[in-house]
């Protein structure tokens, strides 16, 4: 997913352009996208709904 919505297409003028990209799409793939099958909950609020009723 990471190479289809962040690296085709364009150019990075360096590797620490790159890794900052990638650091950043972890960050937002991990904490901040909804998800249908979590329950329209981002990963790490599932995750943490889980744990609360543990």
């Amino acid at each position: 997913m990471i190479k289809r919505e962040k690296y085709y297409g364009k150019k990075f003028t360096s590797r620490t352009e790159l890794v900052a990209m990638i650091k950043n799409y972890m960050d937002y793939y991990n904490n901040v996208r909804y998800q249908r099958k979590l329950q329209v909950l981002t990963p790490i609020e599932y995750h943490n709904l889980y744990y609360r009723a543990a």
